[in-house]
């Protein structure tokens, strides 16, 4: 009856908001959204080279801005951590991922020092609004309201079923559990809620942000059926000439320099076609690509509202990804029985598959690496960036370097909102990244090293070089401004710049609560084994 009284509770506010005027903000203070993508590749959107068919995503990118040196986390959770506090996720509190290491900088939750874009936006007069996946911090009492949003629907969890919940993951309104409806879809359902409390928001001519973290495209492949046949039998050529062409798109598009090259497939992760079951792969990648497209609809929603409300123009929208694509379930992908049924057709409700590591090369074309790495694979991402009334430019391409730390302030720029020098009578934490807004007009922007973790790899990139090493690997370096395929170590050869890049690493990993992984990893192994 709780659950039953929640779900009519949130169909009103839904009705009511759409029947509300819809007035357009004042122009002094833009309204936000901010759009992420869970586990998209970098060449993913046909305006970085994709065959997909984004035409929403293209348009915004087409009168608006495309980074094409932006990173973020190399993983979920971390990623949403740095993105929300404009600090380093160990730095927030998420090291690893939302399990408690007892370590500061793993806590798997935002720590109490750390302030969020929502907590640093609605003192400014902003509605605050968060959609789709939390994930840094499962636990009530770290949940979006708790941490300045007055307005969530989602999971505070993290994967989950496109067409339910599944054990362990919940659907909440605000801070109570609801059950979702029978023909419920996550993507959907998502873009449905964020329009609601957008219109609730310009009903009551307040400036807004939303934070819209879809689920999609990360595995398992599932989408609507009409979807999915639309792609199948466009992959049936294969993943080498899938990525040769997006590469050719990419280079064409000015996305990526031709120089550079692009990662070859390595081949224990990348078999050769004629092997493998040519159909059931195509049907993977289909499902994967109908995913893209199903989250580009939504996009393509809110913004129609956003032009028929006559916000668009002082709306600042960003789009961008939580990582690299993933190579989970080795080449091929996996199909798992305890979570779905194994004999389901791939993509319906039934199922739970994952696409593999030989199409997630091709979703990160042209770089090397996966997600969970932090080579260029695992953490460059695309970000679009589009607002009429502050930026001139139309389809501008920026190189400026930029990172997920960057996003807190860079709003709160945009929005002439102050950074609290508190929180809860407590000091916050110094910011870790700056303000984008500078190269919105295409400034330089000269800035410090920029660093990444994850569970042993690391890495660290200065200017040109970027030194980089795998769990327990040696240092590897690389000069991205000609080898951004990261191609040719030169190590070897640079070894006075490998021990000084490495020693501003280890001064970073100190100050921000990077712990070495042999250090952390017997607590990892603990908590896996006593998951049940």
């Amino acid at each position: 009856m709780i659950l039953l009284r929640h779900r009519i509770a949130a169909l009103l506010l839904l009705a009511l908001a759409a029947a509300s005027p819809r007035p357009a903000p004042g122009a002094d203070k833009p309204n936000i959204v901010l759009i992420l993508a869970d586990d998209m590749g970098f060449s993913d959107l046909s305006s970085y080279g994709s065959e997909i068919d984004t035409p929403n995503l293209d348009r915004l990118a087409a009168n608006g801005l495309r980074y094409t040196q932006f990173y973020n986390v190399g993983r979920c959770a971390p990623t949403r951590a740095s993105l929300l506090t404009g600090l380093y996720n160990h730095h927030a509190g998420v090291g690893h991922m939302v399990e408690d290491f007892g370590l500061p900088g793993y806590r798997g939750r935002l720590n109490p020092e750390a302030v969020t874009i929502g907590e640093a936006l609605r003192p400014a007069g902003y509605r605050t609004i968060a959609v789709g996946k939390w994930h840094v911090g499962s636990p009530r009492g770290s949940w979006p309201l708790d941490r300045g949003f007055d307005r969530f629907y989602g999971s505070p969890q993290g994967d989950l079923h496109y067409f339910r919940m599944f054990g362990g993951r919940s659907l909440v309104l605000g801070d109570q559990v609801i059950e979702p409806g029978e023909d419920w879809f996550s993507t959907e359902a998502y873009t449905e809620q964020a329009i609601g409390f957008i219109r609730e928001a310009q009903a009551n001519s307040k400036p807004f942000f939303c934070y819209l973290a879809y689920y999609a495209p990360h595995y398992p492949l599932q989408a609507r059926p009409q979807d999915i046949e639309r792609h199948l039998g466009r992959y049936r050529q294969g993943w080498g000439p899938t990525g040769a062409a997006r590469h050719r798109r990419q280079v064409e598009r000015g996305v990526v320099e031709s120089r550079w090259g692009s990662s070859p497939p390595d081949p224990r992760l990348v078999p050769d076609w004629a092997t493998v079951d040519q159909e059931e792969m195509d049907r993977r990648m289909a499902v994967y690509a109908a995913q893209v497209e199903e989250m580009d609809r939504g996009v393509g929603r809110v913004v129609s509202l956003l032009e028929e409300s006559g916000a668009i123009d002082n709306t600042l929208i960003l789009f961008l990804s939580d990582n690299g694509g993933d190579s989970a379930g080795g080449p091929l992908g996996f199909r798992r029985s305890d979570r779905g049924d194994a004999t389901a057709p791939i993509g319906s409700p039934d199922s739970y598959a994952s696409f593999g590591a030989a199409w997630a090369h091709v979703a990160n074309t042209p770089f090397r690496g996966y997600k969970g790495e932090t080579y260029e694979g695992g953490v460059a991402t695309p970000l679009i960036v589009h607002w009429p009334a502050g930026i001139s430019e139309r389809g501008g391409l920026r190189r400026q370097v930029g990172h997920v730390i960057d996003l807190l302030p860079t709003l709160l720029d945009a929005a002439g909102a102050a950074y609290p020098a508190e929180r809860n009578g407590k000091p916050t934490l110094p910011l870790d990244g700056r303000s984008l807004v500078p190269t919105f007009q295409n400034r330089l922007m000269e800035r410090e090293p920029l660093f990444w973790e994850h569970m042993g790899a690391r890495a660290v990139r200065d200017g040109r070089w970027k030194l980089v090493s795998r769990p327990k690997g040696d240092w590897e370096l690389y000069d991205l401004d000609s080898d951004r395929a990261e191609s040719k170590d030169l190590a070897p050869e640079r070894s006075e710049l490998v021990r000084k890049l490495s020693s501003v690493y280890d001064a970073w990993a100190a100050r921000t609560g990077v712990e070495p992984w042999q250090k952390v990893q017997p607590i990892f192994d603990k908590l896996r084994e006593a998951q049940p």
